[in-house]
């Protein structure tokens, strides 16, 4: 049974213990000035950077193998960006916002102050577990919030240890970190907590979101679906082909938003397939495949991949792998495999694939490519590779997605001064850099009034003044 869908989780008594601590601290200092946020922010990074080598190391052993420079390049480098960005710029982002004040209103001033929401939840995944902790992290933290986290299950090794570290840096009553089973993020999520970011599937999200209602607990959803890569008639085919192949290789394809299918042009299947051998050769030369490339996180995970080319190839799909599967692999590796005629209703066109798995399908036009676009859930992600202009245009203007790289794959989500979220299905709400700052924040709206105003103009009894002020403001 799903965890999430108890009706009543039970609560564990040191998530309450851990959040009535966090309340009654921030109960007591309600806006923290800048140096007690950068403070935070500064130890954060110091943790981060001093402890790389055995964070790598830890989610080598939960993945049985990860290599070190991939997570270095995904998870410790955007997560020192991160906060070096919130450490740039933080101060500037505190400060109160003057906006318009209306006309009549005049000469009244209207601010947003920009004040911490309280206690933050986080609950992180295990594909990315240090960036997609540290990334949310660090923006509630410039926000002058305290965060209590749950790490996943499926990362022991690492949440251990990031346990450990946190608790050597922070107060109890700054950040907190929680591990345990599904069970513990039910009750984790059902704390009244004053806003709560989740990062995984859609399902759960669904569950999260339902019980977070229980509270009123604003919600960030940061979920997956199938990111389409479009490959357009004029684009450079080849590079197209490396940039679709590096995202989706990239810790084995684990990535919320790693390409889950290609569109390309009618008739081109066999030289995608031809490329892509001849790319993941250099990608992943033989003598050091197996050292570069990462494994599947649990067994499970790996049996349901091989299931769903199975079901693809039994409905009728060809499955073609790039590399030799027959030799030897490290931990629970999987080679990656192009499928192409998978039916539409077999799984692995109708579920996010999670994997290094990626079905081909092709198109006649590229009205056509954006209309099956559209008539599924709008996606985290979109990649368009094309030289005309207008046509990346016109795919722009026509589809909708949480974000888009042209003609390369997931560099939107390393941009700092970029949302990163989803829409419809693929997720709600948004973070990174100053947009982070502003989702664990409340902007406060404040009228500040002037010593001389015009309101007693409009005030009762409602006489002729009255009326002659109405005639002149209502036109």
């Amino acid at each position: 049974m799903n965890a999430f869908a108890m009706p009543k989780p039970a609560f564990d008594d040191r998530l309450e213990l851990a959040f009535a601590s966090m309340r009654a601290a921030h109960g007591k200092d309600l806006t923290p000035g800048w140096e007690v946020r950068a403070g935070r922010l500064r130890r954060l990074r110091s943790m981060v950077l001093a402890h790389r080598m055995e964070i790598a190391a830890a989610v080598s052993r939960d993945f049985s193998h990860r290599p070190q420079e991939e997570t270095e390049l995904l998870e410790v480098f955007p997560s020192l960006q991160a906060i070096d960005d919130a450490l740039r710029h933080g101060r500037k982002w505190m400060k109160p916002r003057r906006r318009r004040t209306g006309l009549w209103f005049k000469p009244a001033r209207s601010m947003l102050i920009p004040q911490p929401l309280g206690v933050v939840g986080i609950i992180v995944p295990w594909n990315y577990p240090l960036y997609l902790a540290v990334g949310p992290l660090s923006a509630a933290l410039a926000a002058g919030n305290r965060a209590m986290l749950k790490l996943s299950e499926f990362t022991p090794e690492f949440a251990a240890l990031f346990e450990r570290l946190i608790a050597r840096h922070f107060d109890p009553a700054e950040i907190k970190v929680i591990n345990g089973d599904a069970s513990v993020a039910s009750a984790f999520s059902a704390l009244p907590f004053d806003h709560l970011l989740f990062t995984g599937s859609t399902r759960i999200g669904r569950e999260v979101m339902r019980t977070a209602s229980q509270n009123l607990t604003p919600v960030t959803l940061e979920l997956g679906g199938k990111s389409p890569a479009i490959i357009g008639p004029e684009a450079d085919f080849e590079n197209a082909v490396t940039c679709i192949l590096r995202g989706k290789l990239f810790n084995a394809g684990q990535t919320c938003i790693a390409p889950d299918y290609v569109l390309l042009p009618e008739g081109s299947e066999e030289r995608f397939i031809r490329t892509a051998r001849e790319v993941f050769a250099k990608l992943y030369p033989a003598e050091r495949q197996y050292r570069d490339y990462a494994s599947i996180i649990t067994e499970r995970h790996r049996e349901r991949l091989l299931s769903l080319v199975d079901e693809a190839k039994r409905m009728g799909a060809a499955a073609h792998p790039l590399a030799d599967e027959t030799a030897p692999k490290t931990g629970r590796q999987m080679m990656p495999v192009l499928v192409t005629g998978a039916s539409e209703q077999a799984k692995l066109m109708q579920e996010e694939i999670f994997g290094p798995v990626l079905p081909l399908k092709t198109y006649r036009s590229i009205e056509e490519a954006m209309a099956y676009v559209n008539a599924h859930p709008h996606p985290l992600a979109l990649y368009v590779f094309e030289r005309n202009d207008k046509s990346i245009e016109r795919v722009l203007a026509q589809t909708n997605a949480g974000g888009v790289t042209v003609n390369d794959t997931l560099l939107h989500i390393a941009q700092d001064e970029l949302p990163f979220g989803g829409v419809g299905e693929s997720g709600m709400g948004a973070y990174h850099g100053e947009h982070g700052f502003n989702t664990f924040t409340k902007l406060k709206p404040v009228v500040y009034q002037s010593r001389l105003n015009g309101m007693w103009l409009v005030q009762p009894p409602y006489g002729s003044r009255f009326r002659k002020m109405m005639s002149i403001m209502i036109r």
